[in-house]
């Protein structure tokens, strides 16, 4: 009509001339009038059923993109409520788990599916859509009415097997009404876009007639086929260009949905902002690292992630780099919703319109903890080889002077009257080398010098043992609470080595009281076997220590179990305790974890293979130390500890020539070599080691035994030919003393 009114208003501005021109004779004048009726009726129809397939496309596109969204973004939300980690999903896990935290998701959730459901209920609805509403509004209020009754019953202390019969529902129709309502909803979908597809198909059709129109007045009306011609150039173009819409609306759904899928599915974890940092978008993967949930996290700043260890300046770093449009790229130690941390490597980044104004601000971040943690154990198996080195030189060295003192300590004791004052200070003598020893044996063990010998041991044993131990030193105002809930739980490992286990973390609780009033708890428990668990065992046992002491810091706990470190005053503590710990523990396939706040006490958890076994009970038979009279060729190059040797060796009768020089003791067995019953060597010597000089005697007498001792750990001596028997320095007299007898017993191997 626009463009009819616009051709006969420039009619009325004709110029005379062209007026004159168009005077015709009569016949041609009505045939004109008749075509021109014609022609306006035809351009009147047109337009008119024009006018109607614009207004059908509009109002198919208005439905197919209005209502129809909205219905989409409703039932994919009821969806949701009924799928997993849903209403019914939590449901479920309350009465099975009889676990708070889905009881309060499932009524925050029936909240939500109640504010969906009036929502949906606002629209226009089919009656297929308002009957499948109704089902499945029907079948969540019975969850709702249900969640009471499980509440009731779990008060009751009724098993899970018999709650889930009371309040069990068949949520079959619910399901099957969302997938009737999804359906429906694409039913409605296909129409909108048939309709528009059908009303695009009118539209070509009427470019045809409009094409014929053209063609049949032509010559009668120029006028009326100018403005027919208008019109359908512009209703193709409209149809063109809404086909081309239609076709990159889908392709950009299309693409939005598999973009969606990627960004969802990501091992990334992938958050976007706005310009103020709040939090518009989370995916699925930070809702798994973090705990946190999306609607936990939206319209927040990502500073709910901070774990306070991160350095001000690198966020003021952030700023000014994204301030500028730059790209920021690091690593956080962030804070899990359980107060957990991790480690994750970030990229930073802002987002930019065709202006280049920032838009939003994206972060992508990866889980890094444990690729730190392997790098952390790295470096600390280095640290523990490079001082393994040094704990173990020094504990060779200490063994001799050990050997020595044990020695004379023990054959003072013998010759000290009983009850006498040198009695008591033999004793005392003999306490600080066992401790020395004991210290020893710790510096061997952190250096993986000290073998272990695992056997079935009923870790309760264990601890009582460590409890008497430590009620000796400690404050009567410390309690010490020993809680198990089977009584012969046992592990295998080491006795010596679970042993120091239990005594060192018992010991970092007591002190960690400092005197002061307080309780040690100590608690074992039996643990189901972890799936990846390396090595498998039947079950596994948990040993945990606690104490209600001032706790430690972050930065504390971040080097607890490197060696050397110590937060004692100097001289009160090695700082390889917990080192040696983690060591043992690991050696055993076991872990160890520790919680600790200022304030608030610590607790060590440690997780070792159970066993299905008893360990036998042997009670100690003291026996007398055996004697003998035979002639032994004694060396060691350490002049006080062949001393110690021989004069232990004669107090048992013995005939004993020591030597400090392995050639001079080779000579002197050359001399008359079947005057000796037995050779006792230590390994490193200068001129001529343990091994040459065996072998060099065994040349000229093949069938005398000998007894090596070293100070050194037993694998790092490698022995040729008929082994003989090999002691570990310092040799405890009794041990010594059947080594000897046993040896000298024993039938020639050759």
């Amino acid at each position: 009509m626009h463009y009819a009114a616009s051709a006969m208003h420039g009619a009325d501005m004709l110029p005379p001339d062209t007026a004159q021109k168009l005077q015709r004779p009569l016949l041609l004048s009505v045939a004109a009038a008749l075509l021109l009726s014609v022609s306006v009726l035809l351009g009147v129809t047109l337009g008119a059923s024009t006018q109607s397939q614009f207004t059908e496309v509009e109002d198919s596109w208005a439905d197919y993109s209005g209502g129809a969204e909205r219905k989409g973004e409703l039932i994919s939300a009821l969806r949701g409520f009924l799928g997993y980690g849903g209403i019914i999903h939590n449901f479920k896990n309350y009465v099975l788990r009889q676990d708070e935290v889905y009881f309060t998701e499932t009524q925050r959730q029936l909240t939500q599916f109640h504010a969906i459901v009036d929502a949906f209920q606002g629209l226009d609805l089919t009656d297929r859509e308002a009957n499948a509403l109704q089902t499945i509004s029907a079948t969540v209020l019975a969850y709702e009415q249900n969640l009471t009754v499980a509440q009731r019953a779990i008060e009751e202390e009724l098993g899970s097997g018999a709650i889930d019969r009371r309040v069990r529902i068949d949520d079959s129709e619910a399901l099957a009404a969302l997938s009737a309502l999804e359906a429906e909803w694409r039913r409605n979908q296909e129409r909108s876009t048939a309709r528009i597809f059908a009303a695009v198909a009118e539209g070509n059709t009427l470019i045809w007639i409009g094409y014929w129109s053209i063609l049949a007045l032509l010559l009668a009306a120029l006028s009326i086929g100018a403005l027919v011609y208008l019109l359908i150039r512009d209703l193709r173009l409209a149809v063109t260009r809404l086909q081309s819409e239609l076709h990159a609306r889908r392709r950009l759904q299309q693409s939005q949905e598999r973009l969606a899928t990627i960004v969802e599915q990501s091992p990334t974890t992938i958050v976007m902002t706005d310009t103020d940092a709040r939090i518009q978008y989370v995916n699925k993967t930070f809702e798994r690292l973090t705990g946190w949930s999306r609607a936990d996290v939206m319209g927040q700043t990502p500073a709910f992630l901070q774990s306070g260890e991160t350095k001000a300046d690198t966020y003021t770093d952030i700023r000014k780099a994204l301030e500028h449009g730059k790209t920021w790229h690091g690593v956080f130690r962030n804070r899990r919703k359980d107060g957990s941390s991790y480690w994750a490597e970030t990229t930073l980044l802002p987002l930019t319109d065709q202006d280049g104004r920032v838009q939003n601000f994206v972060g992508i971040g990866e889980d890094v903890t444990e690729t730190r943690r392997a790098r952390e154990h790295v470096v600390r198996a280095q640290k523990l080889e490079a001082v393994g080195q040094l704990a173990g030189g020094v504990a060779h060295d200490f063994n001799n002077i050990l050997t020595t003192i044990v020695g004379a300590s023990h054959l003072a004791a013998m010759d000290a009257p009983d009850g006498s004052d040198l009695a008591n200070e033999v004793r005392q003598i003999d306490i600080a080398a066992r401790r020395a020893q004991h210290l020893v044996r710790e510096l061997l063990t952190f250096a993986r010098r000290e073998p272990a010998e695992p056997k079935a041991i009923i870790l309760k044993d264990i601890v009582e043992e460590v409890v008497i131990l430590l009620r000796a030193s400690i404050p009567p105002t410390v309690t010490l609470d020993i809680v198990t809930s089977e009584a012969n739980l046992a592990v295998l490992a080491d006795e010596t080595h679970l042993h120091q286990i239990t005594m060192n973390l018992c010991r970092n609780a007591a002190e960690a009281l400092s005197g002061k009033p307080g309780q040690i708890s100590i608690e074992i428990e039996k643990r189901a076997t972890p799936p990846d668990a390396a090595p498998p065992a039947p079950h596994w046992v948990l040993l945990r220590v606690s104490d209600n002491g001032p706790g430690m810091s972050a930065q504390t706990l971040e080097h607890l179990f490197e060696p050397f470190f110590t937060t004692k005053p100097l001289g009160k503590g090695s700082g390889l305790g917990l080192a040696v710990v983690l060591g043992l523990i690991e050696d055993m396939g076991g872990s160890i974890e520790v919680e600790s706040t200022l304030g608030s006490g610590t607790t060590f958890e440690v997780m070792l293979p159970g066993i299905d076994a008893t360990p036998d009970q042997q009670a100690a038979i003291q026996e007398p130390l055996p004697r003998g009279n035979e002639r032994l060729l004694l060396v060691d190059d350490e002049t006080e500890v062949a001393g110690a040797f021989r004069r232990q060796l004669m107090r048992l009768g013995y005939r004993v020539d020591a030597f400090t020089a392995p050639l001079q003791a080779l000579e002197r067995f050359r001399v008359d070599p079947m005057s000796y019953d037995l050779v006792i060597s230590d390994m490193v010597m200068p001129d001529l080691n343990g091994q040459e000089l065996a072998e060099s005697i065994r040349a000229l007498r093949p069938d005398i035994p000998v007894i090596f001792c070293s100070a050194y750990r037993p694998e790092d001596i490698v022995l040729t030919g008929d082994a003989p028997r090999l002691l570990h320095k310092p040799v405890d007299p009794g041990h010594f003393a059947r080594q000897v007898r046993t040896a000298l017993d024993e039938p020639s191997q050759l």
